[in-house]
């Protein structure tokens, strides 16, 4: 089983539930785990052959920026339709959190996997 990451995606945007929440930007964190077989890659060390990450990362940015949700839960659920149709990952982990969000806590938010789950590479024995 082969994943593509990107951690740590900070983006600005509209988000959250209370009338002050929806006059400013907040920072938001994203996590994106991506099931890619990544063999045809690795064999012809081309990019055409696996998930290009940079693609993913502006993609994902934009839509984020662009983005007025009340709920983490439904700008996850955006973000995950998104990588799953637009760039033929069969599954993906999204985690996006609101840092400081909550006093005395680093961040809150959530984490969902879509898609069908990864299946295990076998290892044909000797």
């Amino acid at each position: 089983m082969d994943k593509i990451f990107l951690s740590d995606l900070r983006v600005e945007t509209v988000i959250g539930i209370w009338d002050w929440e929806r006059k400013i930007r907040q920072t938001v964190a994203i996590d994106l785990e991506m099931s890619v077989d990544i063999r045809k890659a690795a064999a012809s060390d081309s990019v055409k052959d696996t998930l290009n990450y940079r693609s993913v990362a502006k993609r994902i940015q934009a839509f984020v920026e662009e983005s007025n949700f009340h709920l983490v839960e439904t700008l996850a659920e955006n973000i995950a339709a998104i990588v799953l149709d637009e760039f033929a990952v069969a599954w993906v982990q999204v985690r996006v959190s609101k840092p400081g969000a909550i006093s005395g806590a680093r961040d809150v938010g959530v984490l969902i996997e879509r898609g069908s789950p990864p299946v295990p590479t076998e290892i044909a024995p000797d």
